[in-house]
């Protein structure tokens, strides 16, 4: 039986417990179960969480066993191996591919009817597998689905509403493809106010010129190699992506964001996940929204795409 408010997170590393942490602090939902390897780590993390809740909202948090996400609505994946200074998020993938053949049946076994928000890096590959596993054990469409560009997205409305002066919350801009590399920042479809970038910067007075696009393009495309450069890993942005998701599917808010789910087709790219705007709620992936991009846009995507559909093509799917 399903169970109103139950999260599990599998892997309790950085990324898995700031998550949980988000979630705390954010009120989503009432009981977290932490599952690791490592179940010290995952004890420690849940006791040291547990701490924070008469500062946050009222909620459970515990580690367990995979035993334990019985019952859970979303169970969210960060296990896997960490990036490495200077690996991209596709070399990472035999590596986790491994791991996740093996977790994913052990989740499904015990949570069946939960919806799996994957977040291990290279994530289009891992949510495009995880779908795969999910789908020979009966798991209905839309059910699996990863973080996509979600975080992405935030550095890019983050980083432009700095240069225009808007709060990033009223800026509505989208990353879309691969949550790496050759993800494509879609400048054509930017709005504030109800009104296109260019239009919103005549009527301020702004300049915005092509330098300052290409900046903050390379900005939030690099930002996760200077931050692990810097500190190792990435985990409070990531954990505050997840935790908005989470609370889309557990509240059922019918959110849009972008989330990579697989497709049938994607810029002419056939049986791949990237990431789009899509409609999530309570039931996973409720729809997702194609964009008028331009052609030069239209054809950064359908590189993209092949790129993430060349890596899936590697593991045999």
């Amino acid at each position: 039986m399903l169970l109103r408010g139950k999260i599990g997170i599998v892997g309790s590393g950085f990324v898995g417990a700031t998550a949980a942490y988000a979630m705390v602090m954010r009120g989503v939902g009432r009981e977290i179960v932490l599952v690791d390897l490592n179940t010290k780590r995952a004890e420690a993390e849940a006791n040291d969480i547990r701490h924070a809740i008469p500062f946050a909202h009222p909620m459970t948090i515990r580690a367990g066993g995979y035993a334990e996400l019985s019952g859970s609505l979303v169970v969210v994946i960060t296990a896997g191996v960490n990036q490495k200074p200077g690996e991209t998020r596709l070399q990472l993938l035999e590596r986790n591919a491994a791991v996740f053949r093996q977790i994913v049946p052990t989740i499904l076994e015990h949570a069946p009817q939960a919806k799996l928000v994957v977040a291990t890096n290279p994530v289009d590959i891992t949510t495009h597998l995880t779908a795969h596993l999910a789908r020979a054990l009966g798991a209905p469409p839309g059910s699996v689905f990863g973080s996509g560009t979600t975080l992405d997205t935030a550095r890019f409305r983050t980083l432009l509403g700095q240069k225009i002066g808007v709060d990033p919350q009223h800026v509505h801009a989208y990353v879309l493809g691969e949550h790496g590399d050759s993800e494509m920042l879609a400048w054509s479809q930017v709005t504030i106010g109800g009104a296109t970038l260019d239009e919103f910067c005549r009527r301020q007075q702004i300049q915005l010129t092509d330098e300052d696009r290409a900046t903050i393009d390379q900005s939030v495309r690099r930002a996760a190699y200077s931050i692990i450069e810097g500190k190792g890993a990435t985990y409070y942005g990531i954990g505050s992506a997840l935790a908005r998701i989470v609370e889309s599917v557990i509240e059922d808010q019918r959110s849009i964001l972008t989330v990579c789910a697989p497709a049938a087709e994607v810029a002419g790219v056939k049986d791949v996940t990237i990431a789009l705007p899509r409609l999530v709620g309570g039931d996973g992936i409720l729809a997702t929204f194609p964009q008028p991009l331009s052609a030069g846009e239209e054809a950064a995507l359908q590189r993209s795409a092949s790129i993430v559909r060349e890596a899936i093509s590697s593991l045999g799917l």
